[in-house]
């Protein structure tokens, strides 16, 4: 590939999402040598894109986009798009003049959880461990230092598998995570595990998906950041991964370390998970009132919106 004839006036353009894999005589002066990162828009960007696509449709007065930016960190412009068409459709659906702030609240938890599934049926029993799931989810997540604040809790199914949800929403975009942080994450990923063998001395398939993020989380934190005891500044493995791609979606596998380190690792990892299981156990016990009393409230309604939530625990 020779460079580009500079006396033709055509500008050529190229994307991806794995940057890290470009040839590197792709990258030479005189050719694709400027590189402009489009990522994922901060909360001016979003509100922004929120204006552009709201024209499209009618909004009612009391109508915040800056709120509704604020709830939707880390969605594309795509999202966004979608999170408007949705609300219009749903206020179509109820024959209403305008969007609301209800439609596109709701739209936005569409995007973020699924559809509610109000018709699948769920027995009493099941009902109840899914309310007392959550509230170990939301009461961890309240009283953990450095935790996003408690949105929304919900015992309606959603999506294809989740039979409740804990919405938590940051108070602004973040692009750091301290270690405290990352290890409060864990702490209210099992909180509701450890809500389930408090109230009912036995657990329920019901923490798959949290421990699996957990487990993530904490093997990130010894084998990535240099947050372990055992390699200390270390980091394994030495993978060039993609920018913008899962690891699970980069097709890269293997890892460059011994069998012996890779035990070292694994019991790294586990000593962290139990620690945190250890503390949730600690604080559920000493909060269990109040983890009966919402509990009840969310049996009782279903949803509690955050002030709800907080005139519970106040």
């Amino acid at each position: 590939m020779d460079g580009f004839d500079p006396r033709v006036g055509v500008i050529i353009m190229a994307a991806t999402n794995r940057p890290e894999t470009l040839d590197p005589a792709l990258l030479r002066a005189g050719r694709f040598d400027r590189q402009v990162l489009v990522d994922r828009p901060d909360v001016n960007g979003r509100e922004d894109i929120l204006r552009v696509h709201a024209k499209k449709v009618v909004l009612a007065p009391s109508v915040d986009l800056s709120v509704i930016a604020r709830k939707t960190p880390g969605f594309s412009g795509a999202d966004l798009a979608n999170a408007i068409n949705e609300a219009a459709l749903l206020a179509a659906r109820k024959n209403k003049d305008a969007v609301d702030m209800d439609d596109l609240e709701e739209a936005v938890d569409r995007i973020m959880g699924g559809l509610e599934k109000k018709n699948r049926v769920i027995n009493p029993k099941e009902k109840r461990i899914v309310a007392f799931h959550e509230t170990g989810h939301a009461l961890v997540a309240t009283y953990t230092p450095g935790s996003d604040a408690v949105h929304k809790i919900s015992i309606v199914p959603r999506g294809i598998g989740a039979l409740g949800w804990t919405q938590q929403l940051p108070t602004e975009d973040r692009y750091l995570m301290t270690k405290t942080e990352l290890l409060g994450k864990i702490d209210v990923l099992l909180g509701g595990r450890a809500a389930e063998r408090l109230v009912f001395g036995d657990i329920s398939t019901g923490a798959h998906n949290d421990l699996q993020r957990a487990t993530d989380i904490a093997r990130a934190m010894v084998t990535e950041y240099g947050m372990g005891q055992t390699l200390g500044p270390a980091t394994y493995p030495r993978q060039a991964r993609p920018v913008f791609l899962t690891p699970d979606q980069s097709g890269l596998a293997g890892r460059d370390y011994s069998e012996a380190t890779a035990a070292r690792l694994d019991i790294e990892v586990k000593d962290i998970l139990e620690a945190a299981d250890a503390r949730v156990d600690t604080l559920l016990v000493g909060k269990k009132e109040l983890l009966e009393k919402v509990a009840a409230a969310l049996l009782d309604k279903e949803v509690l919106d955050e002030a709800e939530f907080q005139a519970l625990i106040a």
